[in-house]
């Protein structure tokens, strides 16, 4: 017997998205029959021939259109889903690593700039923070007049 998956399902729009799709598609059908309708019994071409036309592509396109967006809109709610999932397991496995560290400088070993600036981290922020407002990097002013 398979486990049950204790993570929840992630959000799925579209209840509403897909009611509106296929109210468009009952609406072009409608249109398109009523085109052919009018297309196999009739001799000339009237309004009601342009109407169901223009009534057919229209619906059809939004139609489309409509179904277009929920199908994205499914995907970014799937991937949203998975980035959160994988968040939560970023932090969890850097929680266990802080708890199972025997040294307080180890917990998490990022990677560090290989730059040529000399500074540490703190001198940069500190530099960054000290700078009044409207001062640009460089010493210069914010203001343009001169």
């Amino acid at each position: 017997m398979a486990e049950p998956d204790d993570r929840p399902v992630p959000h799925r729009p579209g209840a509403v998205s897909l009611f509106f799709v296929v109210k468009a598609a009952v609406f072009a059908l409608g249109f398109w029959s009523w085109l052919l309708v009018l297309v196999f019994t009739g001799d000339a071409v009237t309004g009601a021939h342009v109407l169901a036309a223009a009534g057919a592509v229209t619906t059809t396109l939004v139609g489309v259109l409509l179904g277009v967006r929920l199908a994205l809109q499914r995907s970014a709610a799937v991937r949203h889903a998975e980035l959160k999932r994988l968040l939560v397991d970023i932090s969890w496995n850097a929680f266990t690593a802080a708890g199972n560290a025997e040294l307080s400088g180890t917990v998490v070993p990022f990677p560090t700039a290989s730059g040529d600036d000399e500074r540490g981290p703190r001198e940069r922020i500190s530099s960054i923070v000290d700078r009044g407002p409207g001062e640009r990097p460089g010493g210069r002013s914010g203001d343009r007049r001169r």
